[in-house]
């Protein structure tokens, strides 16, 4: 009798708690209407795809727990859909965002309302359109805070500031896609970086809108510092500040100090700053980390930061004095990017999976199409070639009568097929000098599929065709575990003796080691159709990427739920 009325009152306490927390959680109604707005940078005014009239557009913040409703407006001339980059989606493919793998894209003059929950995750994420290079103008933070009286592993500063990271074209940059597209050409590097929106001093016209941060003296803040860049890994520094990272892609870390990070395009990284300097006025910069042997912008993007008691200049010269600018890496400087990667630790152990029931092996990189008639102006690639890219030898094409995930889930053939292959189909040095008759990928629109809560590894293997590189891989639906990486070409018998399975990094985004491999594990827990590509949109649009089909559990709450009646048509 008396555990009977334990149990009772142990029940009773959860109940109060569940209670508590559903009136805690929110429900977030909001409005994102796509529409040209005049953007001037550089000297220029271009009519700009933005959200709400607003480039960056605007960031959304939310709690853990909290529900979210934003109807999508199309008013621009595009075909577009959003995409809320590394929000896990439990159960709700539809709400992910990418055309023609979870939906078709909302049409001109069409909307489409995503609705989402916030389950288990905390940090910082952001949204962009995920419909080929509209992601230059659309895009904006999205920061989730824990749940109410959840604490912070960290001591958590009173104020933070996002750092969004971005390229802008003195063009229009879906007409520099389409350039590309038309003559199998890589395409025209950008023209600047930015730094919430803003180039910086360093680029014309731009020094009176240079984004400045007051700070106040013995403060700490928290940068999150997100790189939406389209095509470019970035290093980042603050002149004379130590910056002490607390958190990747919203998942914590052990906290470490450094001098500079690497962010690559999709992943976001948290870091703590103090104002412990002399009184003054300092830069925040940004520029290419390129491990690639091929054109990039190598221009830098800069923001200041400003002590709020900083001297000014007296005398004839009146007015603020420099700003300090940081020292970066250089351009090509693999070892510093490799020895941040390397610091990064889960902040406690993590869950791992360690038997693995999908042992994958997926070899990433570019190739070339060879065409019948090379002096053509559509074959403007290395020697009358067209551009690629593939993993696993196969080049993915997006569908068009419909997207993946509404085929799969009605059943619909035709749209793709299922035999997307595990390991290579052709074993080679993947690092070494590769036969030309490697270089050529087989086009499909292929997919792999998993048990549900099948434990997964992967194994991503840069490869030298073309060029070696770093490709920053980001897999829809999933947080994995970064077990191991390393240069030259995985060796299965004396690589995995090195893996960290007891504290490595949690991310969304990671990327090939240039000339190297990397391991992730994760669990398919989530059904779906998931996209995994390389976050540099050129590469996507070259066909570096697959889809995962994670086939459902057993009852309804380990299966997809039915589509949204809104869901746009092709």
């Amino acid at each position: 009798m008396e555990s009977l009325r334990r149990f009772s009152f142990v029940s009773f306490i959860a109940l109060l708690a569940y209670f508590a927390f559903l009136a805690s959680a929110e429900l977030h109604v909001r409005k994102f209407v796509i529409e040209p707005k005049p953007v001037k940078r550089l000297c220029r005014t271009h009519q700009s795809i933005t959200v709400n009239g607003q480039f960056p557009g605007p960031t959304l913040e939310v709690r853990n727990g909290d529900s979210v409703a934003i109807t999508v407006i199309n008013r621009a001339r595009y075909n577009i859909s959003i995409h809320w980059h590394g929000l896990r989606q439990l159960r709700n493919p539809w709400a992910d965002g990418p055309e023609y793998i979870t939906q078709c894209p909302i049409r001109p003059e069409q909307s489409y309302t995503y609705r989402f929950t916030i389950e288990d995750q905390e940090g910082t994420l952001w949204w962009h359109a995920h419909s080929r290079w509209l992601r230059a103008t659309v895009y904006g933070a999205l920061i989730i805070y824990p749940r109410l009286g959840s604490p912070y592993p960290f001591s958590m500063p009173k104020r933070d500031i996002p750092i969004l990271l971005g390229e802008w074209w003195d063009r229009n940059p879906m007409d520099v896609l389409r350039q590309a597209q038309f003559t199998g050409a890589a395409a025209n590097v950008s023209d600047a970086y930015t730094i919430n929106g803003q180039p910086g001093d360093l680029y014309r016209c731009s020094r009176s809108e240079t984004m400045r941060f007051p700070i106040f003296p013995g403060e700490t803040v928290q940068l999150r510092v997100i790189n939406a860049a389209m095509n470019q890994e970035l290093f980042f520094s603050v002149a004379n500040h130590q910056l002490t990272v607390v958190e990747t892609d919203s998942a914590y870390t052990k906290p470490f100090t450094t001098n500079v990070i690497m962010v690559g395009p999709g992943q976001t990284t948290n870091v703590l700053l103090t104002a412990n300097q002399r009184p003054g006025r300092y830069y925040m910069a940004a520029r290419a980390y390129n491990s690639a042997n091929a054109p990039f912008d190598n221009t830098t993007t800069t923001a200041i930061f400003e002590y709020v008691n900083a001297p000014t200049r007296r005398g004839r010269g009146r007015g603020q004095i420099a700003p300090v600018f940081p020292v970066l890496p250089g351009f090509n400087d693999t070892a510093t990017a490799t020895a941040f990667t390397n610091r990064l630790r889960y902040w406690k152990q993590a869950p791992v999976p360690l038997q693995i029931d999908e042992n994958l092996f997926f070899t990433v990189g570019l190739g070339l199409i060879n065409c019948t008639n090379p002096n053509s102006p559509r074959c403007q690639g290395p020697n009358g070639t067209r551009f690629a890219a593939s993993m696993n030898n196969m080049s993915f094409v997006l569908p068009r009568r419909n997207s993946v995930m509404q085929a799969y889930y009605q059943g619909m053939p035709g749209i793709f097929t299922t035999d997307f292959p595990p390991v290579p189909p052709v074993q080679f040095d993947y690092t070494g000098n590769v036969s030309r008759g490697l270089w050529q990928p087989v086009k499909g629109t292929k997919a792999y599929k998993l048990k549900y809560k099948a434990n997964v590894q992967i194994i991503l293997q840069d490869t030298s065709i073309v060029t070696l590189e770093n490709h920053p891989m980001h897999l829809h639906g999933y947080q994995f575990y970064v077990v191991g990486s390393g240069f030259g070409n995985f060796n299965p018998r004396t690589d995995p003796a090195r893996f960290n399975l007891f504290d490595p990094p949690e991310r969304n985004t990671i990327g090939t080691p240039p000339g190297g491999w990397v391991a992730i594990r994760f669990v398919a827990d989530n059904p779906g159709a998931w996209f995994m590509h390389c976050h540099i949109d050129s590469h996507l649009g070259w066909g570096l990427a697959m889809v995962f089909l994670v086939e459902n559990g057993r009852g309804q709450l380990q299966s997809v739920q039915p589509p949204p009646l809104d869901l746009p048509r092709c």
